[in-house]
């Protein structure tokens, strides 16, 4: 009899994973109590990139100097709230440590490379076998900066890219205008990353990942996953609030909820919610040509089918605090000054604010492989900043793992284990 695999969470990274798993020959339940691309996830709100280049971690040399002024200004990129800073500490100091040299960046760097190299051609074939082939495009990136000096003072992040195999074109100011019309003129120098492309729609695109899977023979369940029962180190089922769904394997890609789910299979993972914001502008006046990356505001502004979506901030509140909407209003505020044929002020019938749970480790690497209690139990969450990119690859190797097969990357780097 196949093997029958419960895959936990039905954002990117699990649908494509219960996809990958029916391609290998597994039987396969998907599990979630959400809607399926709902806005309760974080593959919903995302900024859409397939950036195959983002293999820098959030952290960098020197952050730490920075972080007295981040926990005072509650509206600044990053945002700590002082309620939850006594919860966040042992986080933020692994945060720290794994940005404090260039060769801890270095090496995480080549760890993401393998996992998001060619993300953008597998997306592509996953959505044109979805049927939503028009949700994907690969035109590239462009990151715009003030001055070339601006780009210039980002060098280490280029330079560890560069070493990684991402090749880019660098604009002058009239090459730059040329592309992006609608664009400042006060930004003067941009990056353009052709290997890269972007999703037009990531909830759409999600729904249609799990159609698909359930048109390949995926059985649907909803409701919440709460733990496991394992006998002498073999899965019997995944434990829910009101039952049980009997099965000899599962796979953890429940997102920022994946901590309790790691700590019942007796692994303690650092996991926190890097929270973060959207607003949709609907019809707008303009709209970029490509995603841009803009640099002075730390934002990125992707063209959607739904409207302009502006997203960015990260903010260390934990799951259950409320939304603060100023942070919203911030993304909002930036936009006539990144485009000055946008109005100053928008009807609220156009603006669609969000905020999500990006699921982040401290190091800015994922989180797959093994659960310490049983090796039915495979982990595929942690993405942070690139779990839409990285969840096409990051399922393949979830079906490798599922079957008995050697992943095609290394996995050392990505061992729930590393935190022991």
């Amino acid at each position: 009899m196949n093997r029958h695999v419960v895959v936990i969470g039905a954002g990117a990274v699990g649908a494509i994973s219960a996809i990958e798993a029916l391609r290998a020959g597994l039987r396969v339940t998907l599990l979630d109590p959400g809607l399926p691309g709902g806005e309760q996830a974080a593959s919903y709100g995302n900024a859409g990139w397939l950036s195959s280049h983002s293999v820098i971690p959030p952290a960098e040399p020197g952050v730490w100097r920075r972080l007295p002024r981040l926990i005072m200004d509650p509206l600044g990129p990053l945002a700590i709230r002082w309620n939850y800073l006594p919860q966040a500490t042992p986080w933020l100091l692994r945060y720290i440590a794994a940005g404090w040299t260039a060769a801890r960046i270095a090496a995480t760097a080549r760890a993401l490379r393998s996992l998001l190299v060619d993300a953008p051609a597998l997306h592509e074939g996953l959505a044109r076998q979805a049927g939503v082939p028009q949700l994907i495009e690969r035109r590239g990136l462009l990151h715009v900066y003030p001055s070339r000096a601006d780009f210039e003072a980002d060098a280490l992040a280029w330079t560890i890219r560069r070493d990684n195999g991402v090749r880019w074109l660098e604009l002058d100011a009239a090459a730059l205008h040329r592309q992006e019309r609608a664009l400042h003129p006060r930004y003067q120098f941009g990056v353009l990353v052709p290997e890269a492309g972007h999703c037009r729609n990531p909830g759409a695109y999600v729904a249609a990942l799990v159609a698909y899977a359930r048109t390949l023979g995926a059985q649907w369940v909803s409701a919440r996953a709460t733990g496991f029962h394992i006998e002498r180190g073999r899965l019997q089922a995944v434990r829910c609030d009101d039952t049980e769904v009997a099965c000899d394997a599962a796979v953890v890609a429940a997102g920022a909820h994946s901590k309790a789910l790691a700590a019942r299979a007796q692994d303690r993972v650092p996991l926190e919610s890097e929270r973060g914001y959207h607003v949709v502008v609907e019809s707008p006046e303009v709209m970029p040509q490509l995603p841009l990356m803009v640099s002075d505001c730390k934002l990125i502004a992707t063209p959607m089918e739904t409207g302009l979506r502006v997203a960015g901030q990260v903010e260390i509140a934990g799951l259950g605090a409320a939304p603060d909407w100023r942070r919203a209003d911030i993304l909002r505020d930036h936009l006539p000054s990144i485009f000055p044929a946008l109005p100053r002020e928008f009807p609220r019938d156009r603006l669609h604010n969000w905020l999500g749970h990006r699921p982040s480790t401290p190091d800015g690497r994922p989180c797959i492989g093994f659960a310490r209690a049983s090796s039915d139990i495979v982990y595929a969450f942690g993405h942070g900043h690139v779990g839409l990119v990285g969840s096409a690859r990051t399922a393949r190797v979830v079906a490798q793992l599922l079957s008995g097969c050697a992943p095609e990357i290394p996995l050392a780097p990505f061992d729930p284990r590393r935190f022991a």
